[in-house]
Protein backbone atom coordinates (compact mmCIF):
# COMPACT_ATOMS: atom_id res chain seq x y z
CA UNK A 1 0.00 0.00 0.00
CA UNK A 2 3.16 2.24 0.63
CA UNK A 3 4.19 1.98 -2.37
CA UNK A 4 1.04 2.54 -4.54
CA UNK A 5 1.13 5.80 -2.40
CA UNK A 6 4.84 6.60 -3.25
CA UNK A 7 3.78 6.16 -6.99
CA UNK A 8 0.75 7.88 -6.65
CA UNK A 9 2.30 10.93 -5.24
CA UNK A 10 5.11 10.41 -7.57
CA UNK A 11 2.91 10.56 -10.60
CA UNK A 12 1.02 13.90 -9.19
CA UNK A 13 4.05 16.07 -8.57
CA UNK A 14 5.64 15.19 -12.21
CA UNK A 15 2.15 16.00 -13.73
CA UNK A 16 2.20 19.49 -11.56
CA UNK A 17 5.93 20.00 -12.61
CA UNK A 18 5.25 19.16 -16.27
CA UNK A 19 2.37 21.33 -16.36
CA UNK A 20 4.25 24.31 -15.13
CA UNK A 21 7.30 24.06 -17.57
CA UNK A 22 5.06 23.44 -20.59
CA UNK A 23 2.38 25.44 -20.58
CA UNK A 24 2.52 28.58 -17.81
CA UNK A 25 -0.48 29.39 -16.11
CA UNK A 26 -1.39 33.70 -16.48
CA UNK A 27 0.51 35.89 -13.52
CA UNK A 28 -0.41 39.08 -12.53
CA UNK A 29 3.10 41.03 -13.15
CA UNK A 30 3.90 42.77 -15.94
CA UNK A 31 4.75 40.63 -19.15
CA UNK A 32 7.01 43.11 -21.13
CA UNK A 33 10.31 41.87 -18.66
CA UNK A 34 12.92 40.25 -20.49
CA UNK A 35 13.09 36.19 -19.54
CA UNK A 36 9.49 37.01 -18.56
CA UNK A 37 8.60 33.11 -19.00
CA UNK A 38 11.53 32.04 -16.43
CA UNK A 39 9.92 34.58 -14.08
CA UNK A 40 6.56 33.06 -14.44
CA UNK A 41 8.15 29.44 -14.28
CA UNK A 42 10.05 30.61 -11.09
CA UNK A 43 7.23 32.01 -9.36
CA UNK A 44 5.36 28.37 -9.67
CA UNK A 45 8.19 26.20 -8.63
CA UNK A 46 8.33 28.30 -5.70
CA UNK A 47 5.17 28.37 -4.79
CA UNK A 48 4.79 24.31 -5.28
CA UNK A 49 8.03 24.23 -3.24
CA UNK A 50 6.23 25.93 -0.67
CA UNK A 51 3.53 23.63 -0.46
CA UNK A 52 5.80 20.27 -0.30
CA UNK A 53 7.35 21.72 2.63
CA UNK A 54 4.01 22.12 4.47
CA UNK A 55 3.74 18.60 3.51
CA UNK A 56 6.78 17.80 5.57
CA UNK A 57 5.68 20.16 8.38
CA UNK A 58 2.89 18.84 8.91
CA UNK A 59 4.29 14.84 8.45
CA UNK A 60 7.50 15.28 9.34
CA UNK A 61 8.87 11.59 11.32
CA UNK A 62 10.61 13.74 13.86
CA UNK A 63 10.96 17.70 15.64
CA UNK A 64 14.41 18.02 13.60
CA UNK A 65 12.19 17.45 10.26
CA UNK A 66 9.86 20.21 11.32
CA UNK A 67 12.42 22.70 12.62
CA UNK A 68 14.38 22.44 9.34
CA UNK A 69 11.44 22.26 6.86
CA UNK A 70 9.99 25.68 8.32
CA UNK A 71 13.59 26.81 8.02
CA UNK A 72 13.45 26.03 3.89
CA UNK A 73 10.09 27.78 4.20
CA UNK A 74 11.56 30.91 5.17
CA UNK A 75 14.02 30.76 2.84
CA UNK A 76 11.69 30.13 -0.27
CA UNK A 77 9.04 32.83 1.31
CA UNK A 78 12.53 35.62 0.68
CA UNK A 79 13.11 34.23 -2.35
CA UNK A 80 9.63 34.31 -3.76
CA UNK A 81 10.00 38.15 -2.30
CA UNK A 82 12.91 38.86 -4.38
CA UNK A 83 11.22 36.92 -7.66
CA UNK A 84 8.18 39.49 -6.72
CA UNK A 85 10.34 42.47 -6.45
CA UNK A 86 12.05 42.09 -9.49
CA UNK A 87 8.51 41.37 -11.96
CA UNK A 88 6.75 43.67 -9.94
CA UNK A 89 9.26 46.58 -9.58
CA UNK A 90 8.14 47.49 -6.08
CA UNK A 91 10.54 47.77 -3.55
CA UNK A 92 8.59 46.75 -0.70
CA UNK A 93 8.48 43.34 -1.63
CA UNK A 94 12.51 43.01 -0.10
CA UNK A 95 11.22 44.55 2.65
CA UNK A 96 8.81 41.64 3.52
CA UNK A 97 11.66 39.38 2.55
CA UNK A 98 14.42 40.79 5.38
CA UNK A 99 10.99 40.61 7.89
CA UNK A 100 10.39 37.12 7.29
CA UNK A 101 14.12 36.16 7.43
CA UNK A 102 14.86 37.97 11.00
CA UNK A 103 11.49 36.00 11.97
CA UNK A 104 12.61 32.76 10.48
CA UNK A 105 15.50 32.90 11.94
CA UNK A 106 14.38 33.71 15.44
CA UNK A 107 11.35 31.23 15.47
CA UNK A 108 14.02 28.45 13.99
CA UNK A 109 16.34 29.13 17.14
CA UNK A 110 13.16 28.89 19.64
CA UNK A 111 12.02 25.88 18.54
CA UNK A 112 15.72 24.31 18.88
CA UNK A 113 15.91 25.50 22.28
CA UNK A 114 12.19 24.18 23.00
CA UNK A 115 13.01 20.93 21.74
CA UNK A 116 16.29 20.59 23.32
CA UNK A 117 14.97 21.09 26.88
CA UNK A 118 16.26 24.42 27.55
CA UNK A 119 14.89 27.73 28.93
CA UNK A 120 14.52 30.63 26.42
CA UNK A 121 17.36 32.77 28.17
CA UNK A 122 19.85 30.17 29.05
Amino acid sequence: MRTVKWIFGALVLGGIIALVILRPMPVLFAAGLPHFAFYQRAVYIIILACFLCLYRICRGPTGADRIVSIDILGIMIVGLCALLSITTHRSWYIDIGIAWALQSFISTLALSKFLEGRDFDE
